[in-house]
């Protein structure tokens, strides 16, 4: 599974519940409000993302809906509960999905968290549960926080109790921009009256209502009196009349619905306001059948009264025609689906090409709610029609009979009941016809073309996991897939083949099949073909059978012809074909049996190193850089280092305030979160130039303070109040550098750390130099006392000494050692001299200077193999296995645990004794290849622990 992503196409966490002990003291008090409340409650509300259900963190949601300012507050601001929803980890690509997600979070909170929150953080006796919880937070019944039952009653007023203007109220028919901009429901249309035929007689009755009162005669009159009448009938009270048939029927039709609205007073001071949020069932249309009267029809009943008479008089033999029965006024024929099913029955072929060419259109449109539980007859009027397909190559007219009495004697005759065991028998045993590749009539052509829509009909349906377990258990389709894939190698004939593969893939996993079943043989007689979409279906139709039944799947009897075949296809670069044909041998190497038919079919010690470089498929070098030590930033202080010899020597006969610019590129640089005092800067120039003899200067402090913020930009003075409200005078912007650095070529010095002073308070050298050489050169003449000749050699003698290098344990005690061996050592702790860029279009050692306070981190670069992994949805965090590489690694555990128990293992042990070589199977299998293991399981992290057991197995002596 891939991970989870946002609209944005980023990886986003998905939101979960933490189940944490503040979590569950939250829960247990919202659970005793709700229930001291008297109000329904749950824990866990689901909600649907793209990602899925998931269970709401009312804990979360409580803590971020406060954060915004509370309920009322977060409902002013549009597309606020959107928004709350993605930062809890809910997501929709569109926008419907969304406006959806937001209204049912929102829902939640207002029905278990908006009482508890008036409650917890306002301290207040939330409203009644009448006017809150039994509400829906779309009503406009203002906000949660202020509302009490008298706003409430105000805000719920029923229409007609007030006149609102027109800006209060817009018209129904012109929906605001507002309302949807807020999120709101739309206000429901008017409920419509359904109209209902007058079947009343011609002839009125005496006591019948004016406003019904409409003659037959009078249909021409203007259409304004028949909508006039037609609003009186539901304002004006009316006259019951029994013998009116109009009122018998409208009497039912009112006892159905219930009571009639017009007589419940609009505003009435008794009624409960529990009611207002009901809702009615809104009306449905009733079909009414004309009734046949004497007075609606006149003729029928003078037929009727002629016949009584012919009878009368000794016409005894006179009978009335049986009028037809008329259907339903509107009644339009039955639906599709219904008339596809009988026409498909009828054996008509212009209906059934109708009825199969619409099942096909159905099938693939409509397929995730097409299902054959549905249509009765469905299943087998489709099996029938594929089974005219052996009457079209052979010369046979197959036959279904459910009668349970087989007879064998005819073979056109099959078991429906059970399934034929010797179908492929009675196949091989038929006659074909003469048939043409690329030329056949017109009628062969269209018979071919239905029985091909019959099957595809039944290949999309059987997409449907529902579809597929039904036609699991209908025997005659193992049947029909046998016919259809033993047919004869004809082009015309593989997209039908191909079909009732897909069949047999979607339905194997429902089906035990032994290794006599006829199925089971067919689908391993396609593993010989050479197309590659057949032999792949085969391969993952045969690794299915049974892997939703507690049954195994044993895969026996296999041709030794088929397992080469398969160990030949791992060796393609053909990754799905190589993925099919590992789950096969998964299923196959976990029976012991299949596994000593494997050693003597196939060259197993060839098949192991391959599946071994399988472990490797689709790898990649992963580098990681890993954080030992973290970067550290040396604390700003007001000391100076001082001015190297050699610079001192350049600087001291430099004019100002070219000395001061050089001095202060030198010993300091640039640091925004840093300061240095004015006296502190200005004491340390002087210290390294005034107090020699012949160096003069005339530089003001003034003009030295300036002259820093020509060096550094963003250096500047300033003044800031230190504790005591005592002003210090600073330069903010700048730090002095840990070590010096030349101003020319921006070189770091070394500073020398040889101990000159040894004892509880060691003094160290600290000297600075440019470059190893020269700290080198420094070691010799000033620390060690040695002399260098005037042809720059030095004697090789013995000398008694020790080295005082900081934290060096080599020579911690003085002894006697010649001296090119401690030069040697020395040199060790001597920085090499850095190399300077040759080109001319070289960056500047000044862009890659680093920061001389900063000390680096201490890194680890790590390197290792990354195959295809996944994750699980409990654990997204953790990434598994997948793929080939996956398949590859348990089929070699299978082999390893298995080979051991085959009467092959005990026949090479008896060699062994012999003289022959020593160890089994595994030791011969395996042997050459544990280098290799070793080193998956070490730089592999998902398949360490699957390698991990295969070694267990190998290694393990008996």
């Amino acid at each position: 599974m891939a991970p989870a992503r946002g609209p944005g196409g980023k990886e986003v966490n998905v939101h979960e519940i933490d189940r944490s002990p503040e979590y569950n003291d939250f829960i247990q008090k919202l659970t005793a409000f709700h229930e001291k409340r008297g109000t329904s409650f749950e824990p866990e509300p689901r909600l649907p993302t793209m990602h899925g259900h998931v269970n709401v963190d009312l804990y979360k949601l409580y803590k971020a809906v406060i954060d915004k300012g509370g309920y009322d507050e977060l409902n002013k601001v549009q597309k606020a509960w959107g928004q709350l929803a993605g930062e809890l980890g809910m997501y929709y690509a569109d926008n419907k999905g969304m406006g959806q997600l937001s209204f049912q979070l929102k829902q939640d909170f207002y029905r278990y968290l908006a009482a508890y929150w008036i409650q917890d953080c306002y301290g207040r006796d939330p409203p009644p549960k009448e006017i809150l919880e039994q509400q829906s937070c779309a009503s406009k019944h203002g906000p949660v926080l202020t509302r009490t039952m008298e706003n409430f009653k105000l805000s719920a007023r029923r229409p007609g109790e007030e006149t609102p203007t027109r800006d209060e109220r817009p018209a129904e028919s012109t929906p605001t921009s507002a309302n949807r901009a807020s999120g709101r429901l739309r206000e429901a249309p008017p409920q419509r009256v359904p109209f209902q035929p007058d079947t009343g007689p011609s002839r009125q009755t005496r006591n019948v209502s004016s406003h019904h009162n409409t003659p037959s005669s009078n249909t021409t009159q203007n259409n304004y009196h028949g909508n006039q009448a037609q609003q009186n009938h539901h304002h004006l009270p009316q006259q019951h009349n029994p013998n009116n048939p109009l009122h018998v029927i409208q009497a039912q039709q009112a006892a159905l619905r219930g009571a009639s609205s017009s007589f419940t007073p609009a505003n009435s001071e008794m009624a409960s306001r529990l009611g207002d949020p009901f809702e009615p069932r809104p009306p449905f249309s009733v079909p009414l059948r004309p009734v046949n009267t004497p007075g609606n029809n006149p003729v029928e009943f003078a037929k009727r009264q002629r016949l009584l008479k012919a009878q009368t008089v000794g016409f005894g033999n006179v009978q009335a025609l049986a009028r037809p029965v008329l259907p339903p006024a509107g009644y339009e024929g039955p639906n599709i689906y219904t008339r596809c099913l009988q026409a498909l029955r009828s054996g008509i072929p212009a209906e059934q090409a109708f009825a199969l060419n619409h099942l096909v259109k159905i099938s693939y449109e409509r397929g995730d709610k097409y299902k054959f539980d549905s249509f009765l007859g469905l299943a087998e009027g489709l099996i029938e029609k594929a089974l005219e397909i052996g009457g079209l190559f052979y010369d046979v007219e197959w036959q279904f009979s459910y009668s349970g009495d087989q007879d064998n004697s005819n073979p056109s005759i099959l078991d429906g009941l059970d399934g034929t065991p010797d179908i492929v028998e009675r196949i091989r045993n038929l006659a074909p016809k003469p048939v043409l590749d690329h030329l056949q009539p017109a009628d062969f052509s269209d018979r071919l073309l239905r029985i091909t829509e019959a099957v595809l009909t039944m290949r999309n349906m059987v997409m449907l996991h529902e579809n597929a377990v039904y036609m699991s258990e209908v025997c005659s389709l193992k049947d029909i897939l046998c016919i259809i894939l033993h047919m004869p190698e004809l082009e015309m004939l593989v997209e039908i083949k191909h079909f009732a593969l897909d069949i047999a893939e979607q339905v194997t996993p429902w089906l035990n099949l032994d290794s006599n079943d006829p199925l089971y043989r067919t689908l391993l007689a396609q593993l010989d073909s050479s197309d590659r979409g057949t032999i792949l279906t085969a391969l993952r139709a045969i690794s299915r059978i049974s892997m939703n039944l507690e049954a195994t799947n044993k895969l026996q009897g296999v041709p030794a012809v088929v397992l080469q075949n398969i160990v030949n296809w791992l060796l393609l670069n053909d990754e799905e074909l190589m993925d099919a044909c590992l789950d096969f041998l998964y299923q196959y190497t976990a029976v012991v049996e299949n596994v000593e038919s494997l050693l003597e079919a196939v060259n197993m010690e060839n098949v192991v190193p391959h599946l071994v470089r399988l472990l490797a498929h689709g790898a990649k070098r992963v580098k990681d850089e890993r954080i030992l030590q973290p970067e550290k930033k040396e604390l700003c202080t007001e000391e100076v280092p001082p001015l190297p010899f050699d610079l001192h020597e350049k600087l001291r006969n430099t004019d100002e305030p070219t000395r001061c610019f050089q001095w202060l590129k030198t010993l300091f640089e640039e640091d925004a979160e840093s300061h240095i005092t004015q006296i502190a800067i200005w004491q340390a120039y002087q210290g390294s130039f005034g107090a020699l003899a012949g160096v003069r200067s005339n530089l003001s402090a003034a003009d030295f303070i300036r002259n820093v913020s020509h060096v550094f930009a963003n250096a500047r003075a300033q003044i800031i109040r230190g504790p005591g409200e005592v002003q210090r005078f600073i330069i903010e912007g700048i730090r002095a550098r840990t070590v010096p650095c030349h101003y020319e070529t921006r070189e770091e010095y070394t500073r020398c750390q040889w101990q000159v002073v040894k004892g509880a308070v060691p003094k160290r050298c600290n000297q600075f130099f440019l470059g190893g050489e020269q700290m080198w050169a420094h070691v010799l003449t000033a620390h060690l006392g040695v002399l260098v000749g005037e042809d720059g050699q030095i004697e090789n003698k013995e000398i008694s000494t020790s080295c005082d290098w900081t934290d060096c344990v080599k020579y911690p005690t003085p002894r006697v050692v010649k001296l090119a061996e401690l030069t040697r050592h020395i040199k060790t702790h001597v920085p090499s001299s850095p190399k300077r860029p040759q080109q001319d279009g070289a960056e500047p050692a000044s862009k890659r200077q680093r920061k001389s306070y900063i000390t680096p981190a201490k890194t680890m670069s790590l390197t290792w193999e990354k195959t295809v992994v996944t994750s699980d949805e409990r654990k997204p965090n953790v990434e598994q296995a997948a793929g080939i590489p996956l398949s590859a690694v348990l089929v070699l555990r299978n082999i390893a645990r298995n080979v051991v128990k085959t009467e092959s293992e005990e026949e090479l042990l008896k060699k062994s004794e012999t003289g022959g070589e020593s160890g089994g199977w595994n030791e011969k299998l395996f042997r050459p290849v544990m280098a290799r293991l070793f080193e998956v399981m070490t730089e592999n992290k998902a398949l360490a622990g699957y390698i991990t057991s295969l070694l267990h197995l190998v290694q393990t002596e008996d």
